[in-house]
């Protein structure tokens, strides 16, 4: 990782809480012949013990199951809001520009689940992307047993024990007062990933700068 201590996020509170806001993971690891394999699975926290775990499902006729499934060694790695940031935007404007990122990356171990275990995992993700509606058609109690018969055998729930876990927040924390608030005014002009990442700026401002 980009190693600056400006940037290094290492509250375990924040990487968590971030992981949660962001919880769409790129997962990446080596099969048996050493080929990278990778693949995008939204993650849920646990803790358990005082150890921490990423906890999700995926297919198993894939390539990423098959080759977790002998290697479990794996690099997890969670992406938030990014943008370019303009050195036209600062009081300096003769030096380069810069991007502005968010990112967590987790070092750890799979391992593999099915049964009861699976079902309240998908039971509870559901409900909890439905923001809790008990009425939702979509959450796991809800759908078909039909349905869920003919998914269920395809799907393997895993967990991940976090051994090593790094952040990144690289948010302009090495400018002055003026030219960050140049930049947040600029950010919150843009759309999309740029304006995200202005107001996860701004909710950095006081304590940057009190």
């Amino acid at each position: 990782m980009y190693n600056v201590p400006n940037y290094k996020e290492d509250n375990l509170d924040e990487l968590t809480s971030f992981i949660n806001r962001y919880p769409l993971a790129f997962i990446t690891g080596l099969d048996e012949n050493g080929n990278f394999v990778g693949t995008h699975i939204p993650l849920v926290v646990e803790n358990r013990d005082n150890e921490m775990y990423l906890v999700g499902h995926m297919m198993k006729q894939t390539d990423h199951y098959q080759a977790i499934f002998k290697n479990s060694k794996v690099l997890v790695v969670f992406n938030g809001p990014n943008g370019y940031v303009s050195a036209s935007w600062g009081a300096n404007k003769s030096k380069g520009s810069t991007w502005n990122y968010m990112t967590v990356h987790v070092n750890g171990s799979v391992s593999f689940f099915e049964g009861d275990r699976l079902i309240n995992l998908m039971r509870d993700f559901t409900l909890q992307h439905e923001k809790g509606d008990k009425n939702s058609p979509t959450i796991f109690d809800n759908l078909p047993d039909s349905y869920k018969e003919r998914l269920m055998p395809h799907i393997a729930g895993f967990e991940i024990k976090v051994e090593k876990i790094d952040g990144v927040f690289k948010l302009s924390q090495d400018v002055n007062e003026e030219t960050y608030l140049n930049i947040l005014s600029e950010l919150e002009k843009k759309e999309g990933l740029d304006k995200l990442l202005g107001e996860e700026m701004s909710n950095r401002k006081e304590k940057l700068f009190s």
